[in-house]
């Protein structure tokens, strides 16, 4: 087993059992990297693993992304959503991240990718988003995480679409769930479609 394979086990262990994950010497990826910074929290919160291509490809998927979309990452890492947004579907995208080196690789990487006019990244605290512009939210963050955004999520218009990567929306059900085995980690994982207003989960 690769140490990103048993690095993934250990989050969704972590997970299960409501434990906070720090991962160090891991990719940055989707979801932000360490802070050094105690008033970042929510960031040292989550481990840094990357979304891989193909899971990106199935969320946007199941978005229904369109050109008349507009879509934000929160803890948008290295960019790679919005940037796959953008270069698929020509829609304007906006990556959220706290941390500075992670803004710029992602700004780097929007201006490779040739879709610097239609992306934009900004580093802000994702908790204090209004996400009321957005007709599609993309999230790979700890469950903590995904339920403290609830309050910016139900402000959101009708209609407008949740996909969260691994992690759902506790409290919530969801739209839509596919399940299946990345070809670039070889791990499998899980998409969640969520659809403003949410719908709560009755309990059993």
């Amino acid at each position: 087993m690769t140490h990103h394979r048993i690095t993934r086990n250990l989050v969704s262990i972590a997970a299960s059992l409501g434990v906070l994950l720090v991962v160090a010497g891991c990719p940055q990826g989707s979801t932000g990297t360490q802070s050094k910074s105690p008033k970042k929290t929510h960031k040292s919160e989550v481990a840094p693993i990357p979304t891989p291509p193909d899971v990106v490809d199935k969320m946007l998927e199941m978005a229904g992304v369109t050109k008349d979309d507009v879509v934000w990452d929160l803890g948008c890492g290295d960019g790679r959503i919005v940037i796959a947004a953008a270069k698929k579907y020509g829609c304007k995208a906006a990556g959220f991240e706290i941390e500075p080196d992670l803004v710029a690789k992602s700004r780097e990487n929007a201006r490779a990718a040739g879709v610097e006019e239609l992306v934009t990244i900004e580093e802000r605290d994702i908790f204090t988003l209004d996400l009321s512009e957005a007709t599609v939210v993309t999230l790979y963050l700890l469950p903590q995480m995904n339920e403290k955004l609830v309050p910016q999520i139900e402000k959101m218009k009708p209609g407008s679409r949740v996909v969260a990567h691994d992690f759902g929306i506790k409290g919530y059900k969801p739209a839509d769930v596919v399940r299946m085995e990345s070809t670039e980690d070889e791990s499998r994982h899980a998409v969640l479609l969520y659809t403003t207003p949410l719908e709560k989960q009755l309990d059993e």
